[in-house]
C-alpha cells in the first residue's frame, strides 16, 4: 500500500484543495496522513475525518511585518521540523503533498532530509512565502495561475486547483427553496468569506434599491453581519455562511458578487458564474487578490472593482453591467481551461514519485 503525507494550513484555503484530492487518494488505496498543527484551522478541517491520521507538529507564523513573535517563532519552526523529520522516518510515505500556510515549511523541510519527493500547489498569482521557501525542497510546483507557473520556471506547472465534486451537485431548486427568491429573476451571489466583507456587505446593502427592480440578492454577509432591518425584504436574502448547503446556492445564482481569493475564483470559473470581484486592498493583505483579480481580468473572465472606488452607486452599475454582460462572460469561461486541477494535481502525485 502507497502511503502519502499531505500538509497545508494557516486558513481554509490551504486545506480545502486537500478534501477534493481525498477521495481520489483513498479510492487509489493510499494510506493517507496529515501533518498540521494542533490548534489549526487544518485539525478542525482534517482530524476527524474517516480514513486520515492526523499527527500535530509545533509551527510558528512567517510574518514580513515587526511582531514580538518573530524572535520565538523560528524556534518553533525548528521544533517542527524535527518533529516532521522524525515522523517521516517513522511513516516512509511515497510522496508529500502540500498546500502551503506556515506549518508546510518543517513538513516539507523534513520530507526533503528524509528524501521523500514533494509536490507543492500554490493557490494565488504570486508564490505566497512559505511556498517559496518550501519550493526550493519540491520537486515541482503545481499553480493555480499560468503567470504563476512561468514565475517558477522548471519546477512549476500550470495545473489548476483541486475542486471538491459536490460543488458540481449542487440543485438550483433547492437553493431556491432555502432563500425563498423566484425562479423568475436573475439571483445575484454575494460571498465574502467566512467573516464576511463588511465594506462590500455595505454597499451592497445600500445599492438594493437599484438593484432589486432588476435581480434577486442572495447575501452571504459573515459571522454577525445580519442586518435586522432588512429581514423580509422581498428579493433579499440573507445568511451568514452556508456549508454542505453552498453547493446550491451556487447552483441557484447567475451572477457573483465577491473578493478575489484564488480558490473561490476557481469554483466559481468552473461553474461558470459570471462574477464581480472586489479583492482586498493592499493594506489588509499582501496584495495576492489584487493580483488574482488582475489575472482574471484580462483574460476575460471576470469583472474587477477596486474597494477604494467602491460605492452604492459605482457598485449597482458594476453589477447591473455584469448582468447586461452576462451571456458573453458565460461565453469566455466556459471555453477557458479548465479551473479543476484535481486530475492534473493527482496525476503529478503519481509522476514524482517514479
Amino acid at each position: 500500500m502507497k502511503r502519502i503525507v499531505l500538509t497545508g494550513g494557516g486558513t481554509a484555503g490551504h486545506v480545502t484543495p486537500h478534501l477534493a484530492l481525498l477521495p481520489h487518494l483513498l479510492a487509489a488505496g493510499y494510506d493517507v496522513h496529515y501533518i498540521g498543527t494542533e490548534n489549526g484551522i487544518e485539525h478542525g478541517m482534517i482530524a476527524a475525518l474517516e480514513g486520515v491520521t492526523y499527527h500535530s507538529v509545533k509551527s510558528g507564523k512567517l510574518r514580513r511585518y515587526f511582531d514580538w513573535q518573530n524572535f520565538t517563532d523560528p524556534f518553533r519552526v525548528i521544533a517542527g521540523a524535527f518533529q516532521s523529520a522524525h515522523l517521516m522516518r517513522k511513516l516512509k510515505p511515497d510522496v508529500c503533498f502540500s498546500k502551503g500556510g506556515f506549518v508546510s515549511v518543517p513538513v516539507v523541510f523534513g520530507a526533503w532530509l528524509n528524501h521523500v519527493p514533494t509536490l507543492c500547489h500554490e493557490s494565488d498569482l504570486t508564490p505566497g512565502l512559505a511556498n517559496k521557501i518550501c519550493a526550493r525542497f519540491a520537486k515541482k510546483v503545481a499553480t493555480t495561475f499560468p503567470e504563476c507557473a512561468e514565475a517558477l520556471g522548471k519546477k512549476g506547472i500550470f495545473t489548476g486547483t483541486p475542486l471538491r465534486p459536490q460543488l458540481f451537485h449542487g440543485n438550483r431548486e433547492k437553493g431556491l427553496a432555502m432563500s425563498g427568491l423566484s425562479p423568475d429573476l436573475p439571483i445575484l451571489l454575494m460571498m465574502g468569506g467566512s467573516q464576511g466583507a463588511q465594506s462590500v456587505n455595505n454597499a451592497l446593502r445600500a445599492a438594493l434599491p437599484r438593484l432589486l427592480p432588476h435581480m434577486q440578492v442572495f447575501h452571504l454577509c459573515g459571522k454577525g453581519n445580519i442586518d435586522d432591518s432588512l429581514k423580509g425584504l422581498a428579493g433579499y436574502y440573507q445568511v451568514e455562511f452556508l456549508s454542505d448547503e453552498l453547493p446550491d446556492a451556487l447552483a441557484a445564482a447567475d451572477l457573483i458578487l465577491s473578493r478575489a481569493g484564488a480558490n473561490a475564483l476557481c469554483e466559481f470559473q468552473a461553474l461558470g458564474k459570471p462574477m464581480l470581484l472586489v479583492p482586498y486592498p493592499k493594506g489588509a493583505s499582501r496584495g495576492d487578490q489584487i493580483l488574482n483579480a488582475a489575472s482574471f481580468e484580462k483574460r476575460g473572465l471576470a469583472r474587477v472593482m477596486a474597494q477604494e472606488n467602491m460605492t452604492a452607486d459605482s457598485l449597482a452599475d458594476a453589477l447591473l453591467k455584469l448582468l447586461e454582460d452576462g451571456d458573453s462572460l458565460r461565453e469566455a469561461l466556459k471555453a477557458a481551461p479548465p479551473a479543476d486541477g484535481t486530475q492534473a494535481v493527482l496525476k503529478l502525485i503519481e509522476e514524482i514519485q517514479q
